[in-house]
């Protein structure tokens, strides 16, 4: 949206200060003391040089506020009292929408009849309050959680909703009414499930009654709008401060969640006692890719730290655990020792997933041959799934020394998992598209672990600064004049490039220069705009990256000092420009000339004098010719 300005909407949520034309704060992605959040109104963008983030007001507002594209699209509207048009949706999106706020409604009614008991009604007063307040819980943690209490009677609820006029079919899908028409939850102590927006999906219940047949925990049925596997209870408060602390605790129960928090611990979530799962931990993602993992300090505990947290090392993040004292759980712990000590207890004891589980699984062997081998295999399985090979490699070299093997050992048996896993995408046709043999060697090379010096390359061939600056240039610059010929700086470039297009290495680059060939070709004009709002989170990134600088330039012009010998370096992007394009041209031509002289020198005897061996020979000179030349005017010195 051109209408919504960087600095007031960033405004409205940390303070702003100018700093020459630019203005910073503190980062409200990360927790920092020194500002490293750059606001530029000029170029409508934010950048913080400590974490990352960077973006326009449609980005920051997605970012801060957890919101799709669309609501924070609204979102701008609404503040800028524009009226925007929306695509008009089918009957069976209607249908679906209006679904979705029907339940939401309800949910919304049941949540307020439940605290309505808790705190107004005897029977809630008596029992429910009484509870949580043996738990510890003061007042302002229970509203703010929103928990509350179900009566014992068998439909007062139901009844209540019926005169409400609320549809009972509705009541039936979200589990509030049994099929029966009886209230679902009784006798219960009630903790609602909050979503990312706040807006209460379902509600989990707990029993007082000390009668073994009674399910302790039961929840809402699953519907349109409650998924127990895409819902991590608390997330809706701890959001925030997970972005913050750039880590995300992660404990088992409400009351665990519910206590951490009233011990201003708020980066905390529970997975509700049950395992796991892959939207759980996406879930996670959004906000940091660090999870400590809290478990109590019995066997029992320890059996669960090691279950299915092999998924979170395959989504690419970093896991540690805590074991708690034996018999304690965080609210127990927590409740007792106070929330410094807490602190200071998760700090000390905290331990890296992988290794941890290496030195668990060898306390088992008792030095058994046959004991040690299977954890071998165990731990493998568990490195083998870390998408980053660097971290694949340093996992393995420490785990190695833990159990006293050699690490080719592990870098063998590691690469025979991962091209199985290989061999299994390829025959189930996975997202990996392993159609062919070449796509599997491709593939393959880029994952199985490779030692330090196994590579015996002399030099290797990286053309990686050389095209980050030309795709540098097109974003910032592409839509001005060039005074070289009098044509656009992104015009210029493709001209002199088009055929070196093919030979990009690095795929952003490539896809960038590809963009802008596109845009020319349809006339539309290449713009910095463009680049910024692009559907591409990746270009969109750069974009904001290449836009961004840490530095400004010293005001020697206001103090009536300007440069003598060159123009200032915004200005100055015909040169930089010039010599952008003669770098890279003069790496691609000598690459391709190490490349001919290659197949020239093994060229078969019989067969040197034959016309396709003087075409190379004639094509060899030329790219010669063209290297002299250039690395003449660049000033290289050409062996």
């Amino acid at each position: 949206m051109d209408t919504a300005k960087i600095e007031d909407v960033i405004g409205d949520f940390i303070t702003l200060r100018r700093r020459g034309i630019n203005m910073i704060g503190l980062c409200p992605f990360h927790d920092e003391k020194t500002p490293s959040f750059t606001v530029s109104p000029a170029k409508n963008i934010y950048k913080c040089f400590g974490c990352g983030k960077g973006g326009d007001p449609v980005r920051f507002i997605m970012d801060h506020e957890s919101l799709s594209y669309p609501e924070a699209i609204r979102f701008l509207a609404q503040r800028y009292k524009i009226e925007i048009e929306e695509t008009a949706l089918t009957e069976q999106e209607k249908e679906n929408r209006n679904l979705a706020d029907s339940l939401y409604i309800i949910n919304e009614f049941a949540k307020n009849y439940y605290q309505k008991n808790l705190f107004e009604r005897q029977e809630g007063k008596a029992i429910g309050l009484s509870y949580f307040k043996e738990r510890g819980f003061r007042e302002h943690i229970i509203k703010k959680f929103e928990l509350g209490y179900a009566t014992e009677s068998r439909d007062e609820l139901t009844q209540s909703a019926i005169q409400k006029k609320f549809n009972i079919e509705y009541l039936r899908k979200l589990g509030i009414t049994t099929s029966s028409d009886a209230d679902f939850f009784r006798s219960r102590v009630i903790f609602p499930f909050h979503g990312i927006s706040g807006k209460i999906i379902g509600f989990g219940g707990r029993t007082l009654s000390a009668d073994k047949k009674i399910p302790k925990y039961i929840n809402s049925s699953e519907s349109e709008i409650y998924n127990k596997r895409n819902v991590l209870y608390g997330l809706y408060f701890a959001k925030e401060a997970i972005r913050r602390e750039d880590e995300c605790i992660l404990v088992e129960g409400y009351t665990d969640v519910i206590t951490l928090h009233q011990g201003e611990i708020t980066n905390v979530v529970a997975s509700s006692g049950t395992s796991l799962t892959n939207e759980q931990i996406r879930l996670i993602k959004r906000y940091t890719s660090n999870i400590k993992i809290i478990y109590d300090g019995d066997p029992a505990g320890i059996k669960a730290a090691l279950r299915g947290l092999d998924m979170i090392l395959e989504a690419d993040m970093n896991v540690k655990l805590v074991l708690l004292p034996e018999s304690e759980d965080p609210d127990s712990y927590l409740s007792s020792q106070g929330t410094e000590a807490f602190k200071a207890y998760l700090k000390k004891h905290e331990e890296d997933f992988v290794l941890f589980k290496t030195r668990i699984l060898l306390s088992d062997t008792a030095n058994d041959p046959i004991k040690k081998a299977g954890v071998l295999r165990d731990i493998v399985s568990s490195v083998s799934r870390i998408p980053d090979q660097i971290k694949r490699t340093l996992y393995i070299q420490q785990c190695a020394a833990m159990m006293d093997v050699p690490e080719y050992v592990l870098i063998q048996e590691t690469n025979q998992v991962i091209r199985a896993e290989i061999k299994k995408k390829k025959f189930e046709g996975s997202q990996e598209n392993l159609k062919t043999d070449q796509d599997e060697a491709e593939w393959l090379r880029k994952q199985v672990v490779k030692p330090v010096e196994a590579s015996q390359d002399k030099f290797v061939w990286n053309d990686f600064w050389q095209e980050k600056e030309i795709a540098e240039l097109l974003v910032v610059f592409g839509e001005k004049t060039t005074e070289l010929t009098g044509e656009t700086l992104a015009a210029y470039i493709l001209r002199e490039l088009i055929d070196f297009v093919d030979e990009f290495d690095h795929p952003l680059f490539k896809k960038i220069l590809q963009e802008c060939i596109s845009k020319t070709e349809n006339t539309t004009g290449i713009t910095t705009n463009f680049f910024i709002n692009h559907e591409d989170d990746e270009i969109k990134k750069f974009a904001v990256d290449a836009l961004s600088s840490p530095y400004e330039y010293a005001s020697w012009e206001k103090k009536g000092m300007l440069l003598q010998t060159q123009k200032m370096p915004e200005e100055n992007y015909h040169r930089s420009s010039e010599m952008a394009v003669m770098r890279l041209k003069l790496k691609k031509i000598r690459r391709t000339i190490d490349k001919i002289e290659k197949e020239v020198a093994s060229w078969p005897e019989d067969q040197i004098n034959s016309g396709e061996y003087t075409i190379q020979l004639k094509v060899l000179l030329e790219l010669i010719r063209m290297r002299n030349e250039l690395a003449a005017t660049l000033g290289t010195v050409t062996l």
